[in-house]
């Protein structure tokens, strides 16, 4: 993989981090009910979704 490559796909995987931090914040201060449990869920796929970026810039070769 090309190291441009991988930089992009690491910096995706930052954005889609700040991203969830961001919506988790706003989930646990201003919503409630099923609209609280669908943003945190939203942000715990772009965690997922984020290790898996990570895990492919740092095991690739």
């Amino acid at each position: 993989m090309e190291p441009l490559m991988k930089m992009l796909i690491a910096l995706i995987a930052i954005l889609l981090m700040f991203v969830a931090n961001i919506l988790i914040l706003f989930s646990r201060s201003k919503l409630r009910g099923i609209l609280k449990w669908l943003v945190s869920s939203t942000a715990a796929v772009f965690v997922f979704i984020s290790f898996i970026f990570i895990v492919i810039v740092v095991f690739s070769v």
